[in-house]
């Protein structure tokens, strides 16, 4: 079987890209910028006051003038003064004004005392020299300069950055529309009278909370009982309307798991089956005759869930165009062993260490069912299969929930 490193790379190497398009920047937030974002001037794109007092010239100041007389007042917006030859000449500024032409330097309110208009230094104020708090032209970007590399997901502060440089549309990945498959006739709804051999949907409710808080709010859920001429025409309809599918349960080797020869009848080509791991080991995943991703996850809640982190919506965000983010390293903090000649995903706690390192504990997870044993972790360790004794201090990759 494959190892987890090597099914994340098979996924990888074969999932299509997603389209881009085009929208406002108001509604762009939380998509996955696909195009540079360039300075379209100087930023800032003028000599910007960055406190509130009086700009004069330095030299002034050096040759032994103290009391000035205060020529005008600017406020940002406003169209630059330009400061009068005497060497007294000064005018009152404020924070996002732009440096009035003649003066070189912004002395605060705080160091100075107003009499009417005139305005004299304080005993023991700073000497100001060219540029004190002056934010100076093109310091942060030049025109034309790259601010935003495409492949981020969009905050508040990439907004900034593209309201800032005029852009009131940019190009950003495709919403993806992603149908989350939960299957069994076991299985109830939450709100349904639940019998003593059912219990209720719980897979696709936490799979698809977990796409829209990764960025993917276009999530459906379906469920799918194990009659095959069910499973055949929702499959088709599935397949036909979606561009990415994940189905939970009724992909192993049992009596009534259709649902592997259902989707190979309707062109879906398997890739692989099966990773070396524990929790997640009959993870399946292919493509459709129309390039569409199938992932085919456990059944078992924390599999499931486990699966979707590991690979999932890392593989969403690598075909949206997202430049990989680093991967976080955590320290053991006890000891662990686990035999079977697999990797181990196994959920932790984390804490910091008196290094300020971050530690990671192992919870006690009541095996692949425990759902509610995952309450209280923050993501999950990669042990590889190579070894069964990881000691204290043990740095291994980490993954965190969303």
């Amino acid at each position: 079987m494959l190892t987890p490193a090597g099914a994340e790379r098979l996924i990888f190497d074969t999932m299509p890209l997603l389209h881009k398009e085009d929208c406002s920047i108001a509604e762009a937030h939380g998509r996955v910028l696909r195009m540079d974002l360039r300075a379209d001037r100087d930023l800032p794109p003028f000599d910007r006051v960055t406190m509130d007092g009086f700009a004069l010239r330095s030299s002034s100041v050096a040759a032994g003038v103290r009391t000035y007389r205060i020529e005008s007042v600017q406020a940002a917006g406003m169209r630059p003064f330009t400061l009068g030859p005497q060497a007294d000449a000064c005018i009152e500024i404020m924070t996002g004004a732009v440096l009035p032409e003649g003066a070189d330097c912004v002395v605060p309110y705080e160091q100075t005392a107003r009499d009417g208009a005139s305005m004299t230094l304080e005993p023991g104020a700073e000497a100001p020299s060219p540029g004190s708090y002056v934010h100076r032209r093109g310091s942060d970007h030049g025109t034309g300069e790259v601010v935003v590399r495409a492949g981020v997901r969009l905050t508040g502060r990439e907004i900034a950055v593209a309201a800032s440089c005029g852009h009131p549309a940019l190009t950003v990945t495709h919403s993806p529309k992603v149908a989350v498959v939960s299957t069994g006739d076991e299985l109830v709804e939450v709100d349904a009278l639940v019998a003593a051999h059912q219990i209720r949907r719980s897979n696709d409710h936490s799979i698809r909370a977990s796409l829209i808080m990764a960025g993917y709010p276009r999530a459906d859920r379906f469920h799918l009982r194990d009659i095959r001429h069910e499973i055949e025409h929702m499959l088709w309809h599935i397949l036909a309307e979606y561009d990415i599918v994940l189905i939970t349960g009724g992909v192993s080797k049992g009596k009534f798991d259709f649902l592997p020869s259902e989707l190979e009848r309707q062109g879906v080509r398997k890739v692989f089956r099966g990773v070396a791991q524990r929790p997640g080991k009959p993870f399946w995943f292919g493509l459709s005759g129309r390039m569409t991703p199938v992932f085919a996850l456990p059944g078992n809640p924390v599999s499931a869930y486990t699966c979707l982190h590991r690979y999932v919506i890392p593989a969403i965000d690598h075909a949206g165009g997202m430049r990989p983010k680093p991967r976080l390293s955590v320290a053991l903090a006890e000891s662990v062993t686990f035999k079977p000649a697999l990797a181990y995903l196994m959920p932790v706690r984390l804490s910091s260490g008196p290094a300020a390192e971050l530690l990671a504990t192992p919870a006690a997870v009541g095996g692949s069912g425990d759902f509610a044993g995952l309450l209280g972790t923050d993501g999950f360790v990669e042990l590889p299969a190579s070894q069964d004794e990881f000691p204290a201090g043990y740095v291994a990759s980490y993954w965190p929930w969303i």
